[in-house]
């Protein structure tokens, strides 16, 4: 059985992403690709790579068909998820919220940093957080949820929070972070990043053969970081800009306690890792010594992963590389609403990039 699947705002740089994605995947047929911007287009008018593939056409937001599929991808700016979810959940339809809309438990937060209130915040309550291999009891539950008939709301992570996280997550959890202990964290992604409407900073005279920090100490992914990783303002987020297309590279430096830092050694965090990771595909932890390079996830779900450790600082950095609009953005998705549908999670999923 094929479920019927639509993607709103399917004209920016994540939702072409679900696009191609979609069009392959064997149990999710794609019948409902929206952009207000572009409707009445063909989709291989406006992408020619879909030539000879699809014969979809770009309708705008309010297309009815939506109302009529198992589940949607919302690929929109924060705010126009909240128009829009609210209405597919009361038709039954489960939403795969890709903007930061549902992602912040707390209603306040949202409105502090989006600068704009939150309009339907009672989904805070049921909604689902979309990071796979740290939130899998949520979208087990809203899995269960589905299968009683209910339409579900999941709110997938962004994509520096998903690098990052990944990355820090696990040692944190281990209990190595030093008490009171402030995690620093250097993200480096590329220009489709930013989506595609260009400006100042994206322009390519501006992004090429330069990299320059952004959102310093204000990044509005700073708070999910912090959510995910249990540590309110003890974050430093610095975001950097980069010449690629595509790509995220997120290094996490952590103070680790006492008692850890004299004894802990690169293997070891490699075995803690690994052990923790254990059974979940698409992350891979790197032998000790070995960094992740962007291009070895490109066009790929997964997430490589490499640590070392400072032990003269009593430090652990960790890398973390992800390819920004598949792991980061639409892969993730893809990702949660296959558990959600009662897939194997891998189903329609690249596993690994090109090798060049």
């Amino acid at each position: 059985m094929s479920y019927r699947v639509g993607v709103v705002g399917a004209a920016g740089y994540a939702g072409v992403e679900l696009v191609r994605l979609l069009l392959s995947h064997p149990e999710f047929e794609l019948v409902a690709i929206t952009s207000n911007a572009d409707a009445g287009q063909a989709l291989a008018s406006v992408y020619p790579s879909f030539a000879g593939v699809s014969d979809l056409v770009f309708t705008t937001h309010d297309d009815p068909q939506l109302a009529t599929c198992d589940a949607v991808f919302l690929a929109v700016p924060h705010t126009a998820a909240l128009a829009a979810a609210p209405g597919l959940l009361a038709a039954g339809v489960s939403v795969f919220d890709l903007s930061a809309d549902y992602r912040l438990s707390d209603p306040d937060v949202y409105e502090r940093w989006y600068n704009t209130p939150h309009t339907s915040p009672e989904l805070l309550a049921t909604r689902a957080f979309g990071l796979p291999e740290l939130f899998a009891d949520d979208l087990a539950a809203a899995a269960s949820r589905r299968d009683e008939g209910s339409s579900v709301l999941v709110a997938c992570a962004g994509c520096y929070p998903t690098a990052t996280s990944l990355g820090a997550y696990p040692a944190i959890d281990a209990g190595w972070m030093a008490e009171g202990g402030v995690a620093i964290v250097d993200a480096i992604s590329g220009v489709t990043g930013a989506g595609k409407s260009a400006n100042a900073r994206t322009h390519y005279c501006s992004a090429d053969e330069n990299v320059e920090a952004y959102g310093v100490c204000k990044h509005r992914h700073t708070p999910e970081i912090e959510q995910i990783l249990g540590l309110p303002d003890h974050v430093v987020f610095t975001p950097h800009l980069a010449p690629l297309k595509r790509g995220l590279l997120s290094t996490v430096t952590i103070p680790l306690a006492l008692e850890v830092a004299s004894t802990l050694t690169a293997e070891q965090a490699v075995e803690r890792y690994r052990a923790f990771y254990a059974g979940r595909p698409f992350v891979r932890v790197l032998d000790a010594g070995q960094q992740p390079k962007t291009s070895s996830v490109a066009g790929s779900n997964a997430c490589q992963i490499g640590l070392a450790v400072n032990a003269r600082a009593g430090m652990l950095v960790i890398t973390s590389a992800i390819d920004n609009l598949c792991k980061g953005a639409a892969g993730q998705a893809i990702q949660c609403a296959n558990i959600v549908f009662g897939l194997d999670e891998r189903c329609g999923l690249p596993l690994f990039a090109m090798p060049v």
